[in-house]
């Protein structure tokens, strides 16, 4: 993949061409179209995890029937913006995927350059923030409020090591495998699973820790635990890098896969 943008004779090569996989980095969008996209993704992820919380809250007092509710919402939402945006960004919605694919792009793999990882990084920021306030608009909460849901417990910090290990491996096998046309589904999976199986209840993703400090709702966290839970989310990411580079050395690397996205 190359941050090139589309020279007028290739407008309509590019138009009729057959779009890359979901959560492939396509190579001939526009970078404002990219940002937009990261940011909408983004909000969109943050106001169906927020919104669907914050909505279950109200419906029932049962905290595991608000978890799956939560969770439920937040795996089809994922998929469908997957799905629907990957084609124009990679749908990376998330601050440890693109810089995870900055990396390997500077190892010689396809990935966003690093012009386009700090338009990307704060695209995803801006979106979580937004996405956080228009969910608590859209229920009558308070626009802004910080969260006083603390989450700085060790065990919660070993969660979010193992979600974003997790997810890296899966996002950058299902590239190195050019299976990448299954991330809307895979991808949502995982993170529907790692709501469950992790302690953190699977945040895995900067922004969106950012994100939820605004929202003193179900699923707020204090903004005492961001720095701890956004360090093990890059630790994650880097042991996610490494299990790929140990598991899939052998694999072909196709030409048009790209280093995917997601979640």
């Amino acid at each position: 993949m190359t941050a090139t943008e589309p020279a007028a004779s290739d407008v309509m090569t590019s138009e009729t061409s057959t779009q890359p996989a979901p959560g492939g980095t396509p190579p001939r969008r526009p970078l404002i179209a990219r940002a937009a996209a990261e940011l909408v993704g983004t909000a969109a992820l943050v106001a169906i995890v927020v919104g669907s919380g914050i909505q279950a809250t109200e419906l029932t007092g049962d905290v595991a029937l608000q978890l799956l509710a939560n969770s439920t919402a937040t795996v089809f939402g994922l998929g469908v913006l997957i799905a629907l945006l990957g084609p124009v960004s990679g749908a990376h919605f998330n601050p440890v995927v693109s810089l995870a694919e900055w990396w390997t792009a500077r190892r010689g793999g396809a990935g966003v350059t690093g012009r386009e990882l700090a338009v990307y990084v704060p695209s995803q920021i801006a979106g979580a923030i937004a996405g956080a306030i228009l969910a608590d608009a859209m229920f009558g909460e308070p626009l802004v409020k910080w969260s006083t849901h603390d989450r700085s417990a060790g065990n919660l910090l070993l969660g979010e090591v193992v979600a974003t290990t997790g997810l890296i491996l899966l996002i950058f096998g299902l590239a190195r495998t050019d299976r990448l046309r299954f991330a809307p589904v895979a991808v949502a999976s995982y993170i529907g699973a790692a709501y469950w199986f992790t302690s953190s209840t699977s945040f895995a993703n900067p922004a969106v820790t950012i994100g939820r400090t605004f929202t003193d709702t179900f699923a707020g966290i204090a903004p005492s635990s961001i720095a701890a839970f956004i360090g093990m989310q890059l630790l994650g990411a880097v042991a996610g890098l490494a299990l790929v580079a140990l598991i899939f050395m052998n694999s072909k690397h196709g030409k048009d896969a790209g280093e995917p996205s997601a979640s």
